[in-house]
């Protein structure tokens, strides 16, 4: 298996760095829209209802228009049947128009979390199609807030804003239009007061935008390190720390208000002017319009001669235009704070799958599942033989820690790989079941290359049980059905008792219904351990790989783990990283990683009795250390 440098990898596809930060916000909604092709379902029916729902708001003014001068000024005496008339016929149309509003807003909604929740899957499924050295390049609670605070930004605006501004835009044209139908010159004046600050705006909402960036940034950084915090809760409570971990909290807080602070500053000038600007086109509409309306003035002007009524129209026709700028500048503002989330979760879905499924892996972009890599093929029927030749590996920024490991572990055999901490030998696991890929090198299951191998056929008979022994927050069973999906409760049952944990099971407070909390913190580190196991025995993997299983627990605990390990041994290749050497001195053959390299490789008896071996030098002192007890 070839690859790329693993530094060079994780450089090029880190989660820190947003591949969409130099885009234009209006490519930034296009690549988003195109992510969340259910938003744009049926908008034309959307947009009918908007064009009803904005339409109907010139009514107002054009009723007020009719009835004051045909309904009070012109006649004698007002005309009460006319004015009735055109007021319940306004009235009509508004009742429609708030209708039509009412659905467009209720068929938005609908929309927009549909299309969302589109979004969040496909990033939730790219985020575990990243390798495990790519995840670990941002801290997990900033991770989860691409793929929820940041989805909710946009689920916001698309839900509201979005439209609202497709309204606005409409309700500005149609403001215009009408206005220039009753005097054009006026409705140029009006334009002349708004110029100037819609000009300025531009120049704004750069800067709100660029801020809004910082902000997502900043409740990301404060999200993981909460998270953080909480994981390492014991940790901290341990070492008397809680006043220094207190006070980089509250100072990520403070990153985040400031940052919030920062975005006000060009939004409240941005508010500022527009309001500024309504109050001067009333008033040069009431004065602007009066002269127009005399003969001085308006006598030899076309479009110039405007009524009474016209004049307090027109003032109704300013508060409809104006209303769209101000509408318009807030919906800018929020569309920058979703622009800056919808980066964030482009971010993700940018970052390329580096240790993807090679049996069809899923499109971040599109959702359709690709075809499969050339030559994929599925692990063979019978015993898997591994063979590695020249395995090399590095992580960023830092020195090869694995230098050309080259050996063949031979079908149903137990390993035991050996070493000082640091050697390689959790590495070494995260390679074999493709947690990772090497930078360089071979490594074949079944003789067919890893990296060709499909998920499917991969997870299903190569498993990892990893050192801390992770549970889910759900119950024993619960956790066990991660291994074999539609497991019975006898089914269960037997396979803990094929372990030797079936009386251990049976003394459970609720059998397999008890509850293992958060992170399996309701049992000790051995039960969970325990779990962990059976788990995997579930799955009746053909390949099973063990992080250091009985490093975290006690003598009389390890008795049991060893007695389950020795019965999830049975029939299959184990490798096992033994922290312990009682389990290198049961295994077939023993792999000794000493600075990344296989220093010694050979059965206990070899290995024990090599002049100046490292195994042998680490028994001794072990055999010593036991003595001595």
């Amino acid at each position: 298996m070839t690859a790329a440098p693993a530094a060079d990898r994780a450089e090029s596809s880190a989660l820190g760095s947003e591949t969409t930060a130099d885009e234009s916000a209006l490519h930034t909604i296009r690549r988003g829209l195109a992510l969340t092709p259910e938003l744009l379902r049926g908008i034309w029916i959307t947009l009918l209802l908007a064009v009803v729902a904005t339409g109907g708001k010139v009514v107002v003014p054009i009723a007020v228009q009719s009835i004051l001068d045909r309904g009070i000024i012109a006649p004698e005496q007002p005309d009460l049947a006319f004015v009735a008339g055109a007021a319940g016929l306004a009235a009509l149309v508004l009742l429609v128009t708030a209708s039509c509003n009412v659905l467009m807003n209720r068929r938005l909604f609908r929309l927009a979390e549909t299309s969302l929740a589109t979004l969040r899957k496909r990033a939730f499924r790219h985020i575990h199609d990243l390798s495990l050295l790519t995840q670990g390049t941002e801290q997990r609670g900033a991770l989860v807030s691409r793929v929820t605070s940041d989805v909710d930004t946009v689920s916001q605006f698309m839900s509201f804003g979005g439209i609202m501004l497709v309204v606005m835009s409409m309700q500005l044209v149609l403001a215009t239009a009408v206005m220039a139908f009753y005097s054009w010159p006026l409705a140029l004046v009006v334009w002349i007061c708004y110029i100037p600050i819609l000009l300025i705006m531009g120049s704004l909402q750069k800067r709100i935008r660029a801020r809004f960036q910082q902000v997502r940034a900043n409740v990301g950084t404060m999200l993981g390190s909460v998270s953080e915090s909480l994981v390492g809760a014991a940790t901290v409570r341990a070492y008397g720390v809680e006043d220094r971990t207190r006070a980089g909290q509250f100072e990520r807080v403070r990153d985040v208000r400031n940052a919030q602070f920062s975005v006000l500053k060009p939004q409240s000038a941005s508010f500022f002017l527009s309001e500024s600007a309504d109050g001067l086109a009333t008033a040069v509409v009431v004065v602007v319009g009066i002269l127009l309306g005399t003969e001085a003035f308006g006598a030899n002007l076309p479009g110039a001669d405007l009524t009474a009524g016209g004049v307090i129209a027109f003032v109704f026709l300013v508060s409809l235009f104006s209303q769209p700028v101000r509408m318009g500048i807030e919906m800018l503002s929020e569309a920058q704070n979703a622009v800056a989330g919808w980066r964030r979760v482009l971010g993700v879905l940018d970052t390329p799958a580096d240790v993807a499924d090679p049996g069809g892996a899923m499109d971040p972009h599109t959702g359709k599942r690709l075809d499969p890599v050339p030559g994929a093929a599925e692990l063979p029927d019978g015993l898997l033989d591994i063979e590695i030749r020249d395995l090399r590996f590095s992580y960023p920024t830092g020195p090869e820690v694995l230098h050309g490991i080259t050996v063949d572990l031979p079908a149903r055999s137990r390993i035991a790989i050996v070493g000082e901490t640091g050697s390689g030998k959790t590495t070494f696991a995260k390679l074999l079941t493709r947690m990772m890929d090497p930078a360089s090198g071979e490594l074949l299951i079944g003789g067919v290359p890893v990296h060709l191998i499909p998920y499917a056929s991969l997870r299903s008979r190569v498993i990892m049980v990893p050192q801390e022994g992770f549970l889910f927050d759900t119950t024993v069973a619960g956790n066990l059905l991660y291994g074999r999906p539609g497991a019975t409760e006898a089914e269960m049952h037997q396979a803990l008792a094929e372990l030797g944990l079936g009386t251990w099971a049976d003394e459970l407070p609720e059998g397999l219904a008890t509850p293992v909390g958060q992170r399996g913190e309701s049992l000790s580190a051995g039960e969970r351990q325990l779990v962990a196991l059976a788990r995997a025995y579930l799955a009746d993997p053909d390949v099973i790989v063990l992080d250091e299983a009985t490093s975290a627990v006690d003598p009389a605990a390890d008795v049991r783990l060893q007695q389950a390990i020795d019965g999830l041994a049975r029939g299959r290749t184990t490798i096992t990283i033994a922290h312990r050497l009682s389990t290198a001195e049961r295994a077939d053959r023993i792999m000794v990683l000493d600075g990344g390299d296989l220093a010694e490789h050979g059965t206990h008896a070899e290995l024990v009795e090599l002049e100046g071996g490292i195994y042998a030098g680490l028994h001794r002192s072990w055999v010593a250390h036991r003595a001595s007890r």
